[in-house]
């Protein structure tokens, strides 16, 4: 019997998957993406992007439909490839998961910011050229303490804060999409002119990192109550929902802000709602959205490294603290606290690692998907006979297809590449992590 509380519904998993998918970049980083590649280009990139992390939804949806078990990838690779390649992919997804849940604890004062300046103040030290505040500091250490208390109180209560916050933000961006004129500030031919193909690949290789948070739900499948061939769908359906947002949102700013005005903004999406709406208040408005996808993606995200750390941990991988369960709140309470203490030293760090801290996430992210698939195409071979109440169209040959596109994504990482990881600073923090998984299986296998 299982040791969670099986009570997310259909609206509970769209809002959390959606709401880890759908944070704080559409409102931070929309300039930034058709600066780099135009409206056209930005287009391209989310399309391609999203049709090979929904190529990658179908492995997972197939597998979470065969395996709702708490911990996702944990599980089909243990099955599919043994115990080193899970651990391997396992200790992936936990140190995708970890950098985002830190991230939002550094990025949430800097969120705060924009609509109170004042929070500036207090010059604590600096990190590389950014100072670190004591204004900073507090906000994020306080929200981490939150987040962390939301999450110990039980799945149920998590779910129903996490709708609330999906609900708040969905409702100002489709209001913004309302509100656009699809003619202002924009010249003819704004389609128009060669496309810069290192900008595009600029774009498509943060994709993975923005769609991160699907696999979210085959984390928490043990606790969703509803057939095994809907947690498929609804997976699917929400990689697609998050997908279309994106384009979406990049397509009404560069259609709502002039080409001088891209270049100056700070905060594109916050000032094309103002444009759409000729009021400067409703750019306010969309920064409250904003925190409010830093929360909903925050939320989502410890929901979903905690649970893998539980099954890390209950196979015996890393010490078995982390499979110790709340006797009231039925919820890992040792992986909540462990990902709410890191939260809460990350604004120590200020804001010069967020950058850093999305791009080694997502690199670690698509080692797991890699991990996946293959895990999908093994079992199509090993096990034709397991019960798949999702089942791929055409398996084998979706699933060749979508690993040669995951290694393609995967090369874009790599040195070489115009959007590969930095050195010294993000590949420091993938061998941090790396060291770190080491140490604990090898502790492990010693025992």
């Amino acid at each position: 019997m299982s040791q969670f509380d099986k009570s997310l519904m259909s609206k509970d998993v769209i809002a959390l998957a959606c709401g880890a998918m759908i944070g704080w970049s559409w409102v931070l980083l929309t300039g930034e993406w058709i600066m780099r590649a135009g409206i056209l280009g930005a287009v391209i990139a989310f399309v391609m992007g999203s049709l090979i992390v929904l190529l990658i939804g179908l492995t997972y949806a197939e597998l979470a439909s065969a395996m709702p078990k708490v911990g996702g990838e944990h599980q089909y690779t243990l099955r599919a490839l043994g115990y080193g390649p899970s651990y391997i992919a396992s200790w992936a997804v936990v140190t995708a998961y970890v950098t985002v849940c830190v991230f939002e604890a550094a990025a949430l004062p800097t969120a705060l910011e924009y609509l109170f300046p004042e929070l500036r103040t207090g010059l604590m030290w600096t990190v590389g050229d950014e100072g670190v505040y004591f204004g900073f500091v507090w906000i994020g250490c306080l929200a981490s303490i939150v987040m962390t208390w939301i999450n110990l109180r039980g799945i149920a209560f998590a779910a129903f804060v996490q709708g609330l916050i999906t609900l708040g933000f969905v409702s100002v961006g489709l209001c913004f999409l309302l509100g656009v004129s699809w003619t202002s500030g924009i010249e003819a031919g704004a389609f128009s002119g060669e496309l810069e193909w290192a900008g595009v690949l600029s774009v498509l290789v943060m994709v993975p990192a923005l769609l991160v948070g699907f696999d979210v739900i085959p984390q928490s499948a043990e606790e969703i109550n509803l057939p095994a061939r809907r947690i498929g769908a609804l997976l699917v359906i929400s990689v697609a929902l998050a997908g279309l947002w994106y384009i979406a949102i990049s397509v009404a700013v560069g259609f709502s802000l002039a080409p001088d005005a891209l270049e100056t903004t700070r905060m594109a999406t916050a000032d094309a709602m103002a444009a759409a709406w000729g009021d400067p208040l409703w750019g306010q408005v969309m920064l409250i959205a904003g925190v409010l996808g830093i929360l909903s993606s925050w939320n989502a995200f410890i929901i979903g490294g905690s649970r893998v750390l539980f099954a890390l941990a209950e196979s015996g991988m890393i010490p078995s603290a982390f499979a110790k369960m709340h006797s009231r709140y039925q919820t890992p309470y040792v992986a909540i606290l462990s990902i709410g203490g890191l939260c809460f030293v990350a604004p120590l760090f200020g804001r010069e690692i967020l950058v850093w801290l999305v791009d080694a996430g997502s690199f670690a992210i698509v080692i797991a998907y890699l991990f996946v698939v293959v895990s999908f195409l093994v079992l199509r071979a090993k096990a034709p006979e397991m019960d798949r109440p999702f089942k791929v169209p055409m398996g084998v040959p979706v699933g060749l297809v979508t690993l040669v596109l995951t290694l393609g994504l995967l090369t874009l990482y790599l040195p070489g590449s115009p959007a590969a990881l930095l050195w010294p600073e993000e590949w420091l923090m993938v061998l941090f992590s790396c060291v770190v998984g080491g140490l604990l299986y090898r502790k492990q296998r010693a025992q």
